[in-house]
């Protein structure tokens, strides 16, 4: 039978891509974490993992399977707590404002896990541009935003908490030249035809990239539609850097995706909460923050 400590096990060796390193990260050794996945993948009967020189890397049924098992432990969680405390009792309403690319990625999951733990509490989404939802915290007119730290602008207003970091990575189309090198810099890619994500101020972000590095990218097309990113790169239109909350290896039309690492890239995006700062926050703020704080294998770092 399928147990708690397999499904851990296999997202530490997910996250981490490795067995060497999931064995360090979940402190057994690397023969019981090997055959821990192994016993995993006989017991639903496929492959989850590629094996490779450079470590292991995710196959289509184990991206799905990745997901799920993110949603069993965080349903084990809930349930732990709901024997532990009584939240059923707990009712009001929570609004929460939330940018396009945040929604799309990371909305549903806790939205989700929070209304499993809180049933009677009725929740109310925003979603706008992140300088709206900035205005909306500040002026109290929603209570917590979920949104790309990394952009915040009024942050002497707004109290932070930081629930996973995304770091980007090129996007490339499956026999690229360049995936046969072994590092890959900004300057290898410079002279590319790139595809611009548009959405959720990605394109400042990615200028602010290219001007540190002091480069001009050759950007070919631009769009607010990640799956049309993943389309046009998968179709050898061109390339792109993107943040990895982002990345799925197929296109809608089933074309490989590849994604590569850039040794000079800075630092990753923060994706995480905001609320205002310097008074009494709504009491519903703090259970979603308990709740948030509980995603799985989350890095946190409050700011």
């Amino acid at each position: 039978m399928m147990t708690l400590r397999q499904i851990r096990h296999f997202i530490a060796v997910a996250e981490t891509g490795s067995i060497s390193a999931a064995a360090q990260a979940v402190f057994i050794s690397q023969s019981t974490l090997t055959l821990a996945i192994q016993q995993l993948e006989e017991e639903i009967g496929v492959s989850l993992f590629n094996r490779h020189a450079k470590g292991m890397s995710l196959t289509h049924q184990g991206h799905q399977f990745l997901r799920q098992a993110h949603l069993i432990l965080a349903t084990v969680e809930n349930a732990k707590r709901s024997l532990q405390q009584s939240t059923d009792q707990v009712a009001g309403s929570l609004t929460i404002g939330v940018t396009s690319l945040v929604a799309g990625y990371y909305l549903a999951d806790l939205i989700t896990r929070f209304q499993r733990a809180y049933p009677n509490v009725k929740t109310r989404v925003v979603e706008d541009e992140r300088p709206y939802i900035e205005h909306l915290l500040v002026s109290g007119e929603i209570d917590v935003g979920v949104l790309i730290l990394s952009n915040l602008e009024d942050r002497h207003a707004l109290q932070t908490e930081v629930l996973t970091h995304s770091p980007h990575r090129l996007w490339l189309p499956a026999q690229h030249p360049l995936l046969e090198r072994d590092s890959i810099g900004l300057a290898d890619v410079a002279g590319e035809p790139l595809i611009q994500l548009n959405a959720d101020e990605m394109g400042l972000h990615t200028q602010r990239i290219w001007s540190r590095a002091g480069l001009t990218p050759q950007v070919t097309l631009r769009t607010a539609s990640v799956e049309a990113v993943r389309s046009l790169v998968a179709a050898g239109l061109g390339l792109s850097i993107q943040p990895d909350m982002t990345y799925r290896p197929w296109s809608l039309e089933g074309d490989i995706i590849e994604a590569r690492p850039l040794v000079d890239l800075g630092a990753p995006l923060d994706v995480g909460l905001a609320w205002r700062r310097g008074t009494a926050r709504p009491a519903l703020v703090d259970p979603f923050l308990t709740v948030a704080r509980e995603q799985p294998n989350n890095r946190r770092l409050s700011i």
